[in-house]
């Protein structure tokens, strides 16, 4: 099974924007960038991604930047994997069937039942679930410090 880093990134991301989208303010992709040390160009292209599955709307302008199109709580995080075309797969044969010459392996369905149960699982979470949770707030809070710091550290 893997899930990639464009899954891990893209529910990060959005994570994040829940977390900092305060009075439906656009966050920019250059502070989500420093804030969880993803390069700016591969949230560009997460975005991209995002945007079309209408999971985010773009601002353009000065002050512009990325909201959710929807409440934190209706947006799962498998649908957010999804949009990235990101597969959660415990199968070889991406549950094609053809794992052994052509056919399916003896343990094909348990695969595809594994991959089932972790869909179904990460469809069950919705951002605004994380955004509750105590150890995500204290996280989001030490970000925010350590890049409070390095701003200030940088304007002396």
């Amino acid at each position: 099974m893997r899930l990639t880093t464009k899954g891990r990134y893209a529910v990060t991301a959005m994570l994040d924007l829940a977390i900092h989208a305060e009075n439906n303010t656009p966050i920019s992709l250059a502070d989500i960038s420093k804030r969880q040390a993803i390069s700016l160009s591969y949230l560009e292209q997460l975005f991209a991604r995002l945007r079309r599955s209408g999971l985010v709307n773009s601002v353009r302008g000065p002050g512009g930047g990325y909201l959710l199109s929807d409440s934190p709580d209706n947006i799962s995080i498998a649908r957010v994997v999804d949009a990235v075309n990101e597969s959660v797969d415990a199968t070889r044969c991406q549950k094609r069937g053809d794992c052994q010459n052509g056919a399916p392996c003896l343990t094909h369905h348990l695969w595809c039942e594994l991959s089932d149960t972790i869909h179904d699982f990460l469809d069950g979470i919705s951002l605004g679930q994380l955004l509750r949770r105590r150890e995500v707030s204290d996280i989001a809070h030490m970000q925010q410090g350590h890049h409070d710091e390095r701003v200030i550290s940088f304007a002396h």
